[in-house]
């Protein structure tokens, strides 16, 4: 498959990391990268989940979508002959990854539509990728206009932990789309993304996303993050979310907390750029939220080689949580949170009819 962007997945020339194709998911498999592009295409629930499971889709919204198309496979597959098929199915694909609120509520509202028939429930998939999307250009502009309201309309320098592009939101990205529209501006120095062990995403794939654009960065080494914070000039801190609290607490992949102490330390904003629907207003405090634990054969090894001994017993949480008291604020497709105001967050009110999806002064688009 070509690496130009105009025949990556779907018709946008925008990187895109999941679409439905031809009666099949076609998603890139971020695993493979950056050695080699590969695209995998499934037309199978079991396998789906195991792609989500294995982080060939990762990323809160992605592998929201990815639920999405899998109960449009689900009901092609067993019904109306097999309903409890059916039902497992839904089962498998809500509870392949625990963390990420965005799956369940997907494959929730995707399966709203079943009495309508398969036409239906696609369509609804469709429209939750296309939500994810429009939101993902909302947050960048929402989040570049934050940066600039408070370190001025100058060239920054942006920090950020694992991938929140397009391989992690359908396209464009959360955090990583906030970087990439400061980019457009004219007003990125220098992107300084840290390697996220143990799976290197930050390396592996948010390297691969702002070469394929141009934009500057030097990649750091998980550790140097906070210490850098301390001793060199960061404009912000920016990171994605899987899951944010009624409280604002969030969790996001391991490593977020130390960088959110990291720049509480040296007074440097940090920001968290997530979809609506990562916040979850059922769930108090962060305390609350459950941590995937994904065991040790991602810590001790990786690609076939050994870091050590075997039979290494290891601590492997995906996530962790940060407090919000060390959250300047949130960023939504659809407002700013400002929790270092005294800001708290609310539930956000629609009118009938209305997609959420804010232009940035007020009024839906």
């Amino acid at each position: 498959m070509s690496d130009n962007p105009a025949t990556l997945i779907g018709s946008s020339t925008e990187l895109r990391s999941i679409d439905w194709v031809d009666g099949a998911v076609e998603l890139i498999d971020q695993t493979a990268l950056p050695e080699e592009l590969v695209v995998l295409r499934i037309d199978d629930v079991a396998e789906l989940v195991d792609a989500i499971r294995r982080l060939a889709v990762r990323g809160a919204p992605s592998i929201g979508v990815a639920g999405a198309f899998g109960v449009a496979l689900a009901v092609r597959i067993y019904l109306p002959d097999e309903p409890g098929e059916f039902a497992q199915a839904m089962l498998s694909l809500r509870n392949a990854r625990p963390t990420a609120v965005n799956l369940g509520r997907a494959v929730d509202r995707a399966a709203s539509r079943v009495s309508a028939g398969f036409g239906a429930v696609l369509a609804e998939a469709f429209r939750i990728r296309d939500e994810e999307i429009a939101a993902c250009w909302a947050m960048g502009k929402r989040g570049a206009d934050l940066l600039e309201e408070l370190s001025g309309a100058r060239p920054q320098r942006l920090m950020t932990i694992c991938n929140t592009g397009g391989l992690a939101a359908v396209e464009r990205g959360t955090a990583l789309g906030v970087i990439a529209t400061m980019f457009e501006r004219g007003q990125l120095e220098e992107a300084l993304p840290v390697e996220t062990r143990p799976l290197l995403q930050g390396s592996r794939l948010t390297t691969w996303e702002l070469s394929r654009k141009g934009a500057p960065f030097r990649l750091l080494v998980d550790s140097a993050g906070p210490f850098l914070l301390a001793r060199q000039s960061i404009d912000a801190v920016l990171i994605g979310a899987d899951r944010v609290a009624a409280n604002g607490d969030t969790a996001n992949k391991v490593g977020s907390y130390a960088l959110a102490l990291g720049a509480d330390r040296a007074s440097v904003p940090f920001i968290v750029v997530a979809l609506e629907s990562s916040i979850d207003l059922d769930t108090p405090t962060g305390d609350d939220i459950e941590i995937e634990d994904r065991g040790a054969a991602e810590v001790v090894g990786f690609r076939g080689l050994a870091f050590a001994p075997p039979g290494t017993p290891a601590l492997n949480p995906a996530f962790d949580v940060t407090p919000v008291d060390l959250i300047t604020a949130l960023v939504t497709e659809r407002r700013v949170v400002r929790f270092d105001q005294g800001e708290a967050l609310t539930p956000w009110p629609l009118k009938n009819g209305e997609n959420g999806i804010d232009n940035g002064n007020g009024g839906g688009i």
